[in-house]
């Protein structure tokens, strides 16, 4: 390991979980990467699910899809977005993964009888899989999951202590998130929990060299003195990360506390003056935009919105690049259903109806779909959206009451959604998937071609005739009913080797439904092309 010669940052959190350690590692990842080295991620969870692509919304939010297919941590979709690059599944492995692989490893004999112990086997597969990683990248940032202390995390701790050794002290830095509570009562900043988890952090053997300290009030400067002495690092290693505006304004806000400073002397990096204007005028566009549009935002998961978070924030990148702010009205589907369309969408400037899994609040959105199409307002169907514009559809105009998707209606006479049995996924390789197929390996995961078609929204949108996009869905819109659509005003306007991936209603001044996730595509500076086209849409149908 002595001739690797990429320099690791690991973030890890204590006192309590959801403190923004993923947004913290995005952060310095684009400080970085804008002073011209090349930055990769990886996060680490330590749950013993192999992967979160069985687990519920609910339960973790979001399940992002990288382009090789992977289902990865919503933390995955932050780094995508803030450093504008494509991750694989590298780029992210759980504590079950690690144990899977090893235990696999032993039953074909790859240890030659010894017996298997966290340290080394468990230990030196997390290392291999950190330095995988890291090939080929200057700086790689290592976020942990979970708090120190938990007893999931401590192999994935060991393995940061003993790189430290292997590696060198100037190819590694410890950067630890912790919580600085306000207690209103008290009037007052509470410094014991941030050293109470760097003392369990050092107990483990590792040693902070930077502390960022979230907190929703300022910080004064004998605070972070209080907090530098007492947990042993250097006063401009003290780095405050307050609730800022924006998630996109974070970068910025560490910048001005010179947080890169820190980070190049103990890496030994020589440029540490990122260029952020850019970066910085699409911020500004957000805080402060000329004008606003309204998108109701109809869907079913809206007690976590975290599960549709790469949704909500290609919407911002959007609106940063047309100047707008996007003001998403939050509708449920349920509730659709019981009061009917008009209720909820009569003042909205644009209609988006987004994915899921499961029969719960359909109808409600097959009826947005149907308002949607009769007011001519702009309208955006992702994945189930796409496949319910075309229920929708079939029955309305074309008079098929029955129509449905099998995924809700197995009996149903005109299944216009269906299961295909088998596609080739985004590997190459042939797949088999019935209806009682295991959830967790019958998806369309990944990135797959499109053929778009010439003078519809989805060519004008993205000006290419070949686009590339990734899925996440088990059911396919069925090609025995395009003939009725195409005859009857549904236009088929992407393909991808011959599965239909994008409708269009031709008498309508902007309507498109889409089989891929543009959302996973989309990037503050690369917003996502048709998202930016719904926007725009919306936009123009408010003026």
């Amino acid at each position: 390991m002595s001739e690797n010669k990429t320099k690791y940052i690991f973030v890890t959190g204590g006192v309590l979980s959801s403190l923004g350690k993923g947004i913290t590692a995005a952060s310095i990842g684009t400080l970085l990467k804008h002073t011209g080295l090349s930055v990769g991620v990886l996060k680490l969870d330590p749950y013993i699910n192999v992967d979160p692509g069985t687990m519920s919304p609910l339960e973790h939010g979001e399940v992002f899809v990288t382009k090789d297919g992977a289902e990865t941590d919503l933390d995955l979709g932050h780094y995508e977005r803030f450093l504008d690059t494509s991750l694989t599944q590298n780029n992210n492995f759980t504590t079950g993964l690690v144990y899977k692989t090893v235990i696999e490893n032993e039953r074909k004999g790859k240890y030659l009888g010894k017996t298997i112990q966290v340290v080394p086997h468990i230990v030196d597969e997390i290392k291999e899989r950190i330095v995988r990683a890291g090939q080929n990248k200057d700086i790689l940032i290592v976020e942990l999951g979970g708090t120190t202390g938990d007893i999931e995390g401590l192999p994935f701790l060991e393995t940061i202590r003993q790189m430290k050794h292997e590696l060198g002290k100037h190819q590694v830095m410890n950067i630890h998130v912790t919580l600085l509570p306000y207690i209103k009562a008290a009037g007052e900043l509470k410094t014991k929990p941030t050293q109470h988890s760097v003392q369990e952090l050092r107990r483990i053997g590792i040693a902070p060299h930077m502390l960022v300290l979230r907190a929703e009030h300022p910080v004064p400067n004998d605070i972070k003195q209080k907090i530098a002495y007492s947990c042993d690092v250097d006063d401009d290693s003290v780095i405050v990360a307050e609730d800022a505006s924006t998630i996109y304004q974070v970068p910025l806000n560490f910048l001005r506390q010179n947080i890169l400073t820190p980070i190049c002397q103990q890496l030994k990096l020589e440029n540490c003056h990122p260029k952020m204007d850019d970066w910085a005028d699409l911020v500004n566009k957000i805080i402060m935009p000329s004008d606003e549009v309204k998108i109701a935002f109809v869907g079913k998961y809206l007690d976590l919105k975290e599960s549709y978070k790469s949704l909500t924030e290609a919407l911002i990148h959007a609106g940063a690049h047309l100047d707008y702010r996007v003001n998403i009205k939050w509708v449920d589907s349920e509730k659709v259903e019981e009061d009917g369309a008009e209720k909820f969408l009569k003042d909205c400037d644009g209609i988006l109806v987004a994915g899921g899994f499961g029969g719960r609040g359909v109808e409600g959105k097959i009826l947005a779909i149907k308002y949607a199409r009769e007011t001519k307002i702009p309208f955006l169907g992702i994945c189930l959206g796409m496949q319910l514009s075309i229920v929708e559809f079939a029955r309305n105009v074309l008079g098929l009451g029955d129509a449905n998707s099998v995924e809700f209606d197995e009996n149903t006479t005109n299944p216009v959604i269906y299961l295909i049995d088998e596609f080739i996924d985004s590997a190459g390789a042939k797949q088999i998937r019935t209806s009682t197929s295991a959830m967790g390996g019958t998806l369309r995961l990944g990135e797959y071609e499109c053929d778009t078609k010439e003078g519809s929204n989805l060519r004008e949108a993205y000006d290419a005739k070949i686009i590339y996009e990734r899925h996440r869905h088990r059911y396919e819109a069925n090609p025995k009913y395009r003939e009725a659509l195409e005859a009857n005003g549904m236009a088929i306007t992407g393909e991808s080797n011959g599965l239909i991936e994008a409708v269009e209603v031709v008498d309508h001044p902007w309507f498109l439904g889409v089989q891929f996730h543009p959302e996973f595509t989309s990037r503050l500076q690369n917003p996502n092309p048709s998202i930016l086209a719904f926007v725009n849409a919306a936009i123009k149908h408010k003026k």
